[in-house]
């Protein structure tokens, strides 16, 4: 069957299943204040989404990194035959490889992407439903593919309804901590391990002032991100790796999200953890929260003598310890196979990646994408090709 053909049919076959699809119809936006209300619907408690894909989260990034990027607002949402508004797809397009694909908002900050969905549509939803979805949009645009990458398969506890899609493993799994409500804490972090942060901490106890806190005042949050875009470079330059908070935007967008209230009055869009004393930050953690899960996006930690008691790790119990307090049942430490990761995390949340075409130019690019992403995993996942890889990138750095 040629390219062509295969686009028709698949065309022809979204046709007749929109007989059995719950969505009628789709509007796409391309002005983020033209679809806020909507937008800020399916952020009650009864609707379904990760703090991800919150509308003050991704209308900072888009505003200050995506606007500097080329990167325009492409929101799609999907809607019965009532007109009532079952799923959002908070998209933006970009030129690549030749062709107009879009991908979800918030780049490499947004650790997980999905849509916003209805909580019924989203535990009902059938291929019917994505296959009207995607045509709709092919109909609609002059976008050539969608690049949608880092899905979860769930989250919470229903199924992401984009899974629907061909899909393949992402670049890189989610070390993921499970927490039991009222579970001990040893089956959150195991006693030894417990003992070992314990002496270390008596350390860090002895310094004049010493704490750890959740930042809630716009004053603390702000001398936290000053101290912490002041150090970070150095932590990073010490490691030999880029500086991805040095990229035009990347700081404004933080510093937006993070002195953000949440509109449900329970922190901010981006929330700082901190251990200090009298003298200095000693290590912060930032991260999205929703009531269910922590997942944490960046950390550092201080360059003086009080790094050898292992700050990070510490501020990291008291993090889970925090949240177990409050009930949450799972948390993260993002997307990535650091060793220090899997201390505390001992599951893996399934991602996934899909690249759908729209057109015959998008059918080349979308297979280029999901080949090279496949080569990524590869030489992620094989510790001499990833030793390769890294000691070429330090060479060409």
């Amino acid at each position: 069957m040629t390219v062509a053909a295969a686009i028709k049919r698949q065309t022809a076959d979204a046709r007749a299943w929109s007989k059995a699809s719950r969505i009628a119809g789709v509007d796409i936006f391309h002005d983020l204040a033209a679809v806020e209300t909507i937008w800020r619907d399916f952020e009650t408690s009864k609707q379904f989404h990760t703090p991800y894909q919150r509308f003050d989260f991704l209308a900072a990034w888009q505003r200050q990194v995506g606007e500097r990027e080329g990167l325009g607002p492409f929101i799609v949402v999907g809607h019965d035959s009532e007109r009532r508004p079952l799923m959002l797809l908070p998209l933006a397009v970009e030129s690549s490889l030749g062709a107009r694909c879009a991908r979800f908002m918030g780049g490499k900050h947004s650790t997980f992407n999905m849509p916003l969905c209805d909580r019924g549509f989203a535990a009902s939803a059938s291929d019917a439903d994505i296959a009207v979805l995607i045509a709709s949009i092919a109909e609609r645009s002059q976008v050539d593919a969608l690049a949608l990458h880092q899905q979860p398969l769930r989250w919470q506890d229903l199924p992401n309804p984009m899974a629907r899609l061909p899909r393949q493993p992402s670049v890189n799994d989610c070390p993921l901590l499970l927490m039991e409500p009222g579970a001990a804490p040893a089956t959150l972090i195991s006693s030894s391990f417990r003992r070992r942060l314990k002496g270390k901490a008596r350390k860090l106890q002895e310094l004049p002032g010493y704490r750890y806190y959740l930042a809630t005042e716009s004053a603390d949050i702000s001398r936290l991100l000053d101290w912490f875009f002041r150090v970070k470079p150095q932590r990073m330059a010490e490691l030999k790796l880029p500086d991805v908070f040095a990229e035009p935007g990347i700081e404004q967008f933080i510093r937006t999200a993070c002195l953000t209230p949440r509109t449900d009055g329970d922190g901010h869009i981006i929330d700082l953890h901190a251990l200090e004393c009298d003298e200095e930050v000693i290590a912060i953690y930032a991260g999205v929260a929703d009531g269910h899960r922590f997942s944490m996006m960046f950390n550092t930690y201080t360059m003086s003598g009080n790094s050898k008691y292992s700050p990070g790790l510490i501020l990291m119990r008291d993090i889970i310890d925090r949240h177990a307090s409050q009930n949450y049942r799972a948390l993260d430490l993002g997307i990535g196979s650091d060793e220090y990761k899997r201390l505390f995390c001992k599951n893996d949340d399934a991602i996934f990646d899909s690249f759908v075409p729209l057109s015959l130019r998008g059918r080349l690019a979308a297979s280029a994408l999901s080949g090279l992403n496949r080569a990524k995993r590869t030489v992620k996942h094989n510790p001499a090709l990833l030793e390769i890889a890294q000691n070429l990138r330090s060479m060409f750095r």
